[in-house]
């Protein structure tokens, strides 16, 4: 009741004093301006991913933050892709302590919460590394990995074993061979829609997704992708999962790379290769 009133205070307030409407609607405006043709296109390599298809595409809600960005389908309960750049870490860059607890993300429709996953058989499963973006980026970034929004369910053997193994690789690995590495990463549905237990609001995937794109000096680009059941084994060799982008394209539904050259995309999109990599 008490947020019901002041809200009529304010639109009240707003109705006669036109010029503070105008105001507000102008940097309204001029904030959205930026969000949607400035600062998203800085967090992400040669366009921010695209869904196929329009249903896709208008349930996919963009959410920036320090480090990372997220395309978060409120339907699914699911972030569909992350996106993040890496660069490789000095010697010396701090460690800092994992936070304690995970936290519901305002800008989440149905307000999950850690909550929803207990007891639920899976882990809540990061796809912007905590750890990375913490030496990378400090503190603040490091904690909004801990947003639900950043968050899916995993099972234990993925997300504990091969699954981290992939993201000790990326940064401690795919770093040394490239001036920075951008990371596309995501949960894979199929058809048949499987709920938390402990949750309807939020969907199990099938497998999951991380794509690299690696650039050099000379500026030149090469790119790794994977595809990772829920269902591997926690010792399985990592190339096994090996996949070509255009493959995470067809089961995610997504179009990466989309501001590439034509001929350079498809070429980098179709390629399966480990060279520079391993």
């Amino acid at each position: 009741m008490r947020q019901a009133n002041l809200l009529l205070k304010l639109f009240s307030f707003l109705i006669k004093n036109p010029k503070a409407f105008l105001l507000i609607f102008v940097l309204g405006a001029l904030f959205y301006s930026y969000e949607v043709f400035v600062a998203r296109d800085k967090m992400v390599y040669m366009g921010i991913p695209v869904a196929k298809e329009f249903s896709l595409n208008l349930t996919t809600r963009i959410l920036r933050n320090e480090a990372y960005m997220v395309g978060y389908s409120d339907i699914r309960g699911n972030p569909l892709w992350v996106a993040y750049k890496l660069k490789h870490v000095p010697y010396h860059a701090p460690h800092l302590k994992r936070p304690d607890n995970f936290s519901m993300d305002i800008r989440n429709l149905t307000f999950i919460k850690s909550s929803d996953y207990t007891n639920s058989g899976y882990d809540r499963g990061h796809m912007a590394p905590n750890h990375a973006i913490s030496v990378l980026y400090g503190k603040a970034a490091q904690e909004e990995t801990f947003l639900m929004t950043n968050i899916t369910p995993q099972k234990a053997n993925l997300n504990q074993k091969i699954w981290q193994k992939l993201e000790e690789m990326e940064l401690n690995k795919f770093t040394e061979e490239f001036k920075e590495v951008w990371v596309y990463t995501g949960p894979i549905f199929n058809k048949e829609t499987q709920r938390l237990k402990s949750s309807f609001f939020v969907e199990i995937p099938d497998a999951f997704y991380k794509i690299f794109i690696g650039i050099k000096e000379d500026k030149s680009v090469r790119a790794l992708s994977f595809i990772m059941p829920q269902t591997v084994k926690p010792h399985d060799r990592i190339e096994k999962y090996m996949v070509s982008i255009n493959e995470i394209e067809k089961q995610s539904g997504f179009d990466f790379l989309h501001e590439l050259e034509d001929t350079m995309e498809e070429k980098i999109e179709s390629e399966v290769e480990r060279e520079l990599w391993f």
